[in-house]
């Protein structure tokens, strides 16, 4: 098989960039069926988001991923407490303004990687998803939360704000009113609570998470992996300031609309088969 032009959507399809699996200090790597699940390890600190850590998440998002082979992502906390409880306070404790800036942007970058991933990436929030991790899993594209799962942006009570995107996400995904207060207070929501705000998209019991978003990924990674990409770039478009979202929209699909794999599509609809996408 020749090697495709688009580095990205060539993942799904099994073709390597000759790129060594890396071994990381905070995250596990595992592949099954096309799907990988990424968590988040370091359980003896509640999975806590240190400088190791933003680092390795950078390193896989950016590059690393290249080496593997899949078409959806799921992203976990390690032990049954936490998908990770904040940012690691020793770390914080002793920033000065501009140190703190720069921490804020740095993870502002990394999660807006995971935000505009050309593949979808799914949080399967198994406990605390509180501060950083909570902006963590609203930087996914879709949440699967356990009935234990909590959720919140705790940091004023630390005397702080949220810096990695939560005063932005949380209102695009909940709405300013109940944004704002849940920020102001620094209040948690259970799970069901995140659900009936549209904060996880499903609450499943604890056992019952990792196997809800790999259903999700099963049933994603039959779709036209070029229309979940146009798909992703579309939805962020819309808060993109200055980008006409419907304008997006049709150039994004008259691109999808010249690739083989919208060929394929509509013809196994046609033929009443099952598609058989390649990716191009």
């Amino acid at each position: 098989m020749d090697r495709p032009k688009d580095p990205d959507t060539s993942q799904v399809w099994g073709v390597h960039y000759f790129c060594t699996m890396k071994t990381y200090d905070t995250l596990l790597t595992e592949v099954r069926d096309h799907f990988l699940i990424l968590r988040l390890n370091r359980p003896d600190a509640m999975n806590a988001l240190n400088a190791r850590m933003f680092d390795e998440l950078h390193a896989f998002f950016s590059t690393d991923f290249k080496a593997y082979e899949f078409g959806c992502i799921i992203i976990t906390g390690s032990g049954e407490k936490a998908f990770a409880a904040g940012a690691d306070i020793k770390e914080l404790h002793g920033l000065s303004p501009a140190q703190a800036e720069q921490l804020s942007a740095k993870g502002q970058r990394i999660f807006k990687l995971i935000e505009e991933f050309h593949l979808p990436v799914i949080a399967a929030v198994n406990g605390f998803a509180l501060g950083g991790g909570c902006e963590l899993a609203m930087s996914c594209h879709v949440r699967v939360a356990s009935s234990k799962a909590r959720f919140g942006q705790p940091e004023v009570g630390l005397g702080i704000i949220p810096g990695y995107g939560g005063t932005q996400r949380l209102i695009q995904l909940i709405g300013k009113g109940k944004a704002t207060e849940l920020l102001l207070t620094g209040d948690m929501l259970n799970a069901d609570e995140a659900l009936s705000l549209g904060l996880a998209n499903y609450v499943v019991e604890p056992e019952k998470v990792l196997d809800k978003a790999m259903e999700l990924c099963a049933k994603m990674n039959t779709r036209g992996p070029l229309a979940l990409r146009g798909v992703i770039k579309c939805v962020n478009g819309y808060f993109v300031p200055g980008v006409d979202g419907y304008a997006l929209e049709a150039r994004t699909f008259g691109e999808v609309a010249g690739s083989s794999d919208f060929e394929e599509g509509t013809r196994a609809f046609i033929e009443k088969r099952k598609a058989e996408f390649k990716g191009i």
